[in-house]
Parts: C-alpha cells; sequence; structure tokens
C-alpha cells in the first residue's frame, strides 16, 4: 500500500471517535487544530503545553501481536522491556506500511487507544503515571486532544508496566 503524504492531515474518522468517546462519557478536554507536527517537540510547542505530558504512542509487533505502547514523549522507549513483559523473543516497530494497514494512519498521529478506538490492545508506561493529564495527537498530524490522566485511564483500560527509560544524556 502506498501511504498517501498528505494522511491524516486535519480532522480524521479516528479523531471523530476519539471525541465521540469523551464527550459520551462526559470527559472535559481541550482539543487543538494546529499546524502538521512530526517530533513530539513539536507537538508539545503547538499545544502549549510540557513534553513531559505527551503520550507519545508507539505501534510495536511483538511477537505475532501488534500493540500500541504508551509513554512520555520525555522518556524513550525500552522495547526490551516490553519484550520480556510478554513473553515474546522478537519485538520491532510496525512499518509504515503496516501501520497504515493497520489503523489507517500515518507515523505521528496514532493515539493512546486500542480499543474501542483502535484495535491493537495498549499498554501504558508506568512512569506516565506521575502525570495529571495526557495530550496526545489524536489520529491527525494537525489535531491534539489534552485531557485528565484518570478519565484517559478509565476509557483507554491500558495495561500499566514499566517499559520506558530517561533520555541520554
Amino acid at each position: 500500500m502506498t501511504v498517501d503524504p498528505q494522511a491524516c492531515i486535519g480532522p480524521t474518522a479516528t479523531t471523530a471517535r476519539i471525541r465521540a468517546l469523551l464527550d459520551d462519557a462526559g470527559v472535559t478536554y481541550r482539543y487543538v487544530e494546529h499546524e502538521p507536527t512530526r517530533t513530539s517537540e513539536e507537538s508539545a510547542a503547538a499545544r502549549g503545553e510540557d513534553l513531559a505530558v505527551g503520550g507519545k504512542s508507539i505501534v510495536l509487533k511483538v511477537g505475532d501481536t501488534y500493540r500500541v505502547c504508551v509513554l512520555s514523549a520525555a522518556r524513550q522507549l525500552n522495547s526490551n522491556r516490553v519484550r520480556r513483559h510478554f513473553r515474546e523473543s522478537r519485538a520491532r516497530f510496525a512499518a509504515r506500511e503496516e501501520l497504515m494497514d493497520l489503523t489507517g494512519l500515518v507515523p505521528g498521529c496514532v493515539p493512546p487507544f486500542g480499543p474501542p478506538i483502535l484495535e491493537p490492545a495498549n499498554c501504558l508506561d508506568e512512569a506516565f503515571l506521575e502525570n495529571d493529564r495526557i495530550a496526545f495527537n489524536a489520529g491527525s498530524l494537525t489535531c491534539s486532544i489534552v485531557m485528565p490522566l484518570e478519565p484517559y485511564l478509565e476509557l483507554a483500560r491500558p495495561e500499566v508496566f514499566s517499559f520506558s527509560k530517561p533520555p541520554a544524556p
């Protein structure tokens, strides 16, 4: 599948599903439309939020199963911890084409949700619990949501364990 370079610009069907989920649950959140962002730092600046509250969602193939792994944008993924947690011998990033086939999204706009928003199960890095809110690209490179962490945990129901490390100095 060829990935459209304009994919995920503007509100998407995923953006609409997330907003409907939050609205139906009565969650108070801030919706932000901004210029396309390609990095966590750009996203944080566009939202006016600290990098640490940014929920960086990475789709990994762990063994034969895809998972949405969410960690603070201020931290780095330790894929070996993910692999060991799930007792698998292999873990790798989903390729761009796999990501598009699996989610309909391009890198950088995957939200921190598994079902009912995305098919793969999701997990959250334990260090993220230090935050009181989560900010994320909502299925778009130009649409973000900032919301309290507690309702996110209730709605997303991620499996929480430690799989990040501080950035290298």
